[in-house]
């Protein structure tokens, strides 16, 4: 009887497609829901350190990648890319919109975030808390409450406190305002190390958010030839394309710490 219907449903597809009765939007690809926000870390810690503009060069070829959909990555609704950190604590930054990386090339999105993300010695502070507030109030204001959210952060991870007092500084990460802005919201904490990596999958407070961190050792891959093949356009690297995939959106697993 199943198999029946399934005949049944094939042949009524078919007729539509000759007598050119489907709707126009049949075979077309489902409307993006992904609200995706980007920060950079500015602070000096990771502006001084080697990783920072291997990091921007990454950021390229991930939104490019991104925005086209290629190798089966999810195309972004919305995007936001923003500083992290500042001259102050608590000090609003710039969110930069979809509109301003879609229409460009890879060099072109390099070059704009270099504009954005300029090498200055007064930016001294690491605030994750007020990016987060920043998202909280964007998704808001913007009634993208509920689509899927995924905050991709380009950092060392390491609050500006004594190391001393660092253990304590992860759990004053708060993530609250994030909490009720989707059942789907995952952070993607890059370029930090291991030990920085565990205390923020471990220490940072959260009931729906997720965490995952990706050492900078592992992201300096990124550029090696055999994944990333010289003379090769970004739309057949299916090796980089994968790599993206597997060791930087990969699935997290939800954990919740009080």
């Amino acid at each position: 009887m199943k198999s029946r219907i399934f005949t049944c449903s094939v042949l009524f597809v078919v007729f539509l497609c000759l007598t050119g009765c489907l709707p126009e939007n049949f075979f077309s690809k489902p409307e993006p829901r992904l609200v995706l926000f980007v920060g950079v870390d500015i602070s000096g810690s990771f502006l001084r350190s080697k990783y920072f503009d291997d990091s921007l060069y990454f950021l390229a070829h991930y939104l490019y990648a991104h925005l086209k959909g290629l190798g089966g990555l999810e195309e972004p609704k919305e995007l936001f890319v923003g500083s992290i950190g500042g001259s102050n604590v608590g000090e609003a930054k710039t969110l930069y919109p979809i509109q301003t990386f879609k229409y460009k090339t890879i060099p072109e999105i390099h070059e704009k975030l270099k504009e954005i993300f300029p090498k200055k010695k007064e930016n001294v502070i690491t605030d994750f808390n007020a990016f987060f507030h920043h998202i909280s109030e964007t998704v808001s204001n913007r009634r993208l409450i509920l689509k899927p959210l995924a905050i991709v952060l380009l950092s060392d991870g390491v609050p500006d406190v004594p190391e001393a007092k660092q253990t304590e500084a992860f759990r004053q990460i708060v993530l609250k305002p994030l909490e009720n802005l989707s059942r789907n919201i995952v952070i993607r904490l890059l370029y930090t190390d291991a030990q920085t990596g565990d205390q923020w999958t471990t220490l940072v407070p959260r009931k729906r958010v997720r965490i995952l961190t990706q050492d900078a050792v592992v992201m300096k891959e990124w550029r090696d030839p055999s994944l990333l093949i010289p003379q090769k356009s970004i739309e057949d690297q299916n090796r980089f394309l994968d790599w993206i995939k597997d060791q930087v959106d990969y699935p997290v697993r939800l954990e919740r710490v009080d």
